[in-house]
């Protein structure tokens, strides 16, 4: 018997790295996944192949979590197929590829893509599946911010203000959401060796010293804190940030 067994979950920016990981991570736990991206379709096809090489049972849609008309299309194919909308992961995030710039050198159109991707991106795809757990009576978010917002990053600042603006929204959310018994928690992630991570920095020159666990974060290290928020365990959990980087940041 899995966590999650008979449950449906929803995983946005599921075609590699974190979101294939926890698309595979919560299928090991006995959830139907539906798995969702914008751009990478050969990637989301070879993240549902493998939650179904390994039993599980998948699916997968082009989505634009920016766009409500998308993220209304995603939740109803969840219903679609599967009845029912039990957990929902925001993973989704601009990210791969950003290079290292100062303030002032960013531009407005990077700045402007990044927040609609990581902020308004959680906000579509929570009003989304809200109706849908409301009316179910219960209901797991877990939204993906990162060890950053509380270390800061030089060259980054784009995306530590939206991942501080993760935990804002989490937070204030749970307000809402907690009269109709839905719990909405976020996770940090530290530096994680994915493709993401790979594509802006040398994971292998990243300096270790100051995590406890002396090591490099991978995408399974980031898979049992979500497989937890998600599961029963969590249910009078709400409103937190649960650092997952070894033990680099501290609060």
């Amino acid at each position: 018997m899995g966590k999650l067994d008979g449950r449906v979950a929803v995983v946005t920016g599921g075609g590699k790295g974190l979101g294939r990981a926890f698309c595979t991570g919560l299928a090991a736990e006995g959830a139907k996944v539906l798995a969702v991206t914008r751009k990478d379709l050969q990637g989301l096809e070879e993240t549902i192949r493998q939650v179904r090489e390994a039993g599980g049972e998948g699916e997968f849609l082009r989505v634009d979590v920016t766009s409500q008309a998308d993220t209304e299309k995603m939740a109803g194919y969840a219903l679609e197929r599967f009845g029912r909308i039990d957990i929902l992961i925001n993973n989704a995030a601009f990210y791969g590829g950003l290079k290292r710039m100062n303030f002032y050198e960013i531009s407005e159109e990077e700045w402007d893509n990044l927040m609609n991707v990581n902020i308004k991106g959680i906000w579509q795809s929570v009003k989304a599946v809200f109706p849908h757990m409301r009316r179910q009576g219960k209901g797991k978010i877990v939204n993906m911010t990162s060890e950053v917002f509380f270390t800061g990053s030089h060259g980054f600042v784009h995306y530590v203000a939206s991942k501080g603006a993760v935990v804002g929204i989490t937070r204030a959310l749970a307000v809402e959401l907690g009269p109709h018994n839905i719990c909405i928690n976020a996770v940090a992630p530290g530096f994680t060796d994915t493709e993401g991570s790979r594509s802006i920095a040398d994971v292998n020159k990243y300096d270790t010293s100051k995590t406890p666990l002396r090591r490099l974060g991978t995408a399974e290290d980031i898979v049992g804190a979500a497989v937890f928020l998600s599961s029963d365990g969590a249910d009078f959990i709400t409103g937190q940030t649960i650092l997952v980087d070894g033990g680099r940041a501290m609060h």
